[in-house]
């Protein structure tokens, strides 16, 4: 677990399910993805969450307030898979239900988890991404301290069939001088 002054970071739980699949399935949340995602969908993630916290001991964590209420999600992806547009690389992203924005939990876990990551588990370079449109996301990046390096942007094609754009920036600033 990790504390910060308003919320807890933690262990993904069974009863974090519900509250992560009711917010995947926020059209308004999931916009910048596409749309919503169904219950089979939002469990498939949830596992894969899951055992990325067992094998790589590093994942996105549950995202609670201190009174115990899940708000969403933040934290560190491993993505060794060589076929993504950027190679193997490590990812910081969030989600958030829709009731929690605008209150900054974005930065504060995702700077707790971003912490955590290079610190207690040595990873030297995160990458984070996101569509152009998703304004809200790229200011809670430039308030981590991660700059737009602009020559690692990539498409990808959605299950869906439609073609994502993602805008990159990197920690620490120095790798999008490269």
């Amino acid at each position: 677990m990790i504390h910060t002054p308003r919320l807890v970071l933690q262990n993904w739980l069974d009863r974090h399910l519900p509250d992560f699949a009711s917010m995947h399935a926020d059209p308004v949340v999931m916009k910048d993805l596409g749309g919503p995602i169904g219950l089979e969908e939002s469990r498939a993630k949830f596992e894969r969450y899951r055992q990325a916290e067992r094998s790589q001991g590093i994942a996105r964590w549950a995202v609670e307030t201190k009174q115990g209420e899940f708000i969403g999600y933040a934290g560190i992806m491993l993505r060794p898979d060589a076929e993504h547009p950027l190679g193997p690389h490590a990812e910081i992203g969030w989600r958030f239900a829709r009731e929690a924005w605008g209150r900054g939990y974005a930065t504060e876990s995702a700077q707790a988890a971003l912490s955590h990551a290079m610190m207690d588990n040595g990873v030297a370079e995160i990458l984070s991404y996101t569509s152009p449109d998703n304004i809200r996301s790229q200011a809670v990046m430039g308030r981590l301290g991660l700059v737009r390096d602009p020559s690692r942007d990539f498409r990808l094609v959605t299950e869906a069939g439609k073609t994502w754009k993602g805008l990159v920036w990197c920690f620490p600033s120095e790798s999008a001088e490269r």
